[in-house]
């Protein structure tokens, strides 16, 4: 399997394990197929990208706009892609990706931009650079919840912080437990429909089962997309 200069992102709802499959993948990815590995968090992983970050974790985004939320995402991206991804694409690493623009698809379009809206600056930020294949791992929202700890409202309501604020895994823990349950079924409704409309292969993984096989199926989803 041929995977240098290939981009690979790994997202979904919260309490999929994306941070423990990350890492299996980067580990496999160096191990089997002797290809270096560049890993990247969304959004973040620029200078500039972290300080954008710090503002979307910690301003009340009750207050922001929805698409200037949507526009700090993009922005980050924009420079990721620039400084990070497309370099090391270009030298024939592998790049695996914590999140891109399909977590905007599905959080930030549950918080009401349009998905059309979010492809065409997605578009607009990182040009042709977009994965070669998206897996999305994919977990109910209560059982999500139940594996990080947190218990989020049963019912929505206007709140600090803004719902967004549930895909940052270093959010605090007091703002992420007032987030809706509605709002994470929808954003997880919308990663399901991603697959139809997103412009790159996505492939949805059954996250609910334990980590081994989980990382069996990402290994397999590879193999079909690469072989």
């Amino acid at each position: 399997m041929n995977l240098a200069g290939k981009f690979i992102v790994i997202d979904g709802p919260d309490g999929g394990g994306k941070g423990t499959q990350i890492k299996r993948l980067a580990e496999r990815i160096a191990r089997e197929c002797g290809v270096s590995v560049r890993t990247t968090r969304d959004p973040g992983g620029t200078a500039i990208g972290d300080r954008i970050r710090h503002v979307l974790l910690g301003y009340d985004l009750s207050l922001m706009a929805p698409n200037c939320e949507m526009l700090l995402f993009m922005a980050s991206r924009a420079q990721l892609v620039a400084e990070v991804v497309r370099p090391a694409l270009a030298a024939g690493q592998t790049v695996i990706g914590d999140r891109f623009i399909s977590a905007t698809c599905a959080y930030q379009v549950a918080a009401g931009v349009p998905r059309e809206k979010v492809l065409e600056m997605g578009r607009l930020a990182v040009g042709e650079t977009w994965p070669d294949l998206t897996l999305i791992l994919d977990v109910p929202p209560e059982l999500g919840f139940q594996r990080t700890g947190r218990t989020p409202q049963k019912a929505a309501k206007k709140v600090v912080g803004g719902d967004q604020l549930a895909m940052f895994a270093d959010a605090h823990l007091d703002a992420m437990e007032r987030r809706p349950l509605d709002f994470h079924r929808r954003v997880r409704e919308l990663f399901l429909e991603l697959p139809a409309v997103y412009p790159k292969p996505m492939k949805i993984i059954d996250a609910t089962r334990d980590a081994d096989r989980v990382t069996e199926d990402i290994w397999k989803a590879l193999r079909d997309v690469f072989p």
